[in-house]
């Protein structure tokens, strides 16, 4: 048995002036991975390529251990868009009568269990829902017959702080099976610092990095210097560097390790966002 519900090894896919370039990564069973990068970076082309709404080039995409077939799978799956694609004259009613047809496993009694505890009306129409209401819905769909895997493609993005929360903790939930894993693909980089396991950078179409989330937050760290001072720093001691008008700015792996060698600098903590930030746009200040 696979220990990857999602394996993706060298995939390509060229377009007119982009090309993902040989890109691979994991994600494991029973984990949450962020997969974040700015727009245009290629993170839905990626996701697209796994769900087979786009043909691949060249690689290997495996889905629970073999060869992907989304066709088979699509019942072990559930995906969610940054935009609800139900149509405006349904009610909750209506989408539960249509996907309890797609999906053997649909699980009726947790739809409503759903539908209650996100305030969802039954029998009002989507097309006078807020935003917040159609992405709750969508979720809820996607999480109602009881898939392995969940695909999340800018699945929080416009919506207000307590909604996102809300939602973050449903897919908190949904990870208690530990079978289960989530591919969450986001530019609020927040919200995969607060539920990722794993954390992948993508940026003109190659992955830069695949990291543990926790090794990211509690080990890269940001020192900040003189640019006089900048001369003493060993270049093996940082990843990138960045120069402002006054000073110079240092993204290194190991934060107590170059707090304890440079003394005199100033040591800051590093956010996910800082952290991606520094690689893509490099030595730019």
């Amino acid at each position: 048995m696979s220990q990857n519900n999602i394996s993706v090894q060298d995939l390509c896919k060229q377009f007119d002036g982009f090309l993902l370039d040989h890109v691979s990564f994991q994600v494991p069973k029973g984990r949450i991975v962020g997969f974040i990068g700015e727009n245009g970076a290629g993170k839905s082309t990626t996701i697209n390529l796994i769900l087979d709404e786009l043909k691949k080039d060249n690689g290997q995409i495996r889905l629970f251990g073999a060869e992907n077939t989304v066709v088979s799978t699509k019942e072990k799956i559930g995906v969610v868009f940054d935009e609800c694609n139900f149509h405006d004259v349904f009610n909750a009613r209506d989408i539960e009568k249509i996907l309890s047809g797609v999906y053997q496993s649909w699980d009726t009694g947790l739809y409503r269990q759903y539908l209650n505890k996100f305030n969802i009306p039954e029998k009002k129409q989507i097309g006078s829902f807020s935003k917040g209401m159609k992405m709750k819905l969508s979720i809820i769909c996607a999480m109602a017959h009881k898939p392995k895997l969940l695909i999340l493609d800018e699945a929080t993005s416009g919506l207000d702080p307590v909604v996102r929360d809300e939602i973050l903790d449903l897919f908190l939930d949904f990870m208690q099976d530990e079978e289960c894993s989530i591919l969450f693909s986001s530019h609020i980089t927040s919200d995969i610092q607060k539920i990722a396991d794993y954390v992948i950078l993508i940026h003109q179409g190659k992955i830069i990095f695949e990291e543990p989330k926790d090794d990211l937050i509690y080990n890269f760290g940001i020192l900040k210097c003189g640019k006089e001072q900048f001369t003493s720093i060993s270049p093996d001691d940082y990843i990138i560097h960045r120069k402002t008008n006054m000073s110079v700015e240092c993204l290194v792996r190991n934060k107590e390790a170059a707090k304890h060698k440079y003394k005199n600098m100033v040591m800051d903590n590093a956010t996910l966002e800082d952290i991606m930030l520094f690689y893509i746009k490099g030595g730019a200040a």
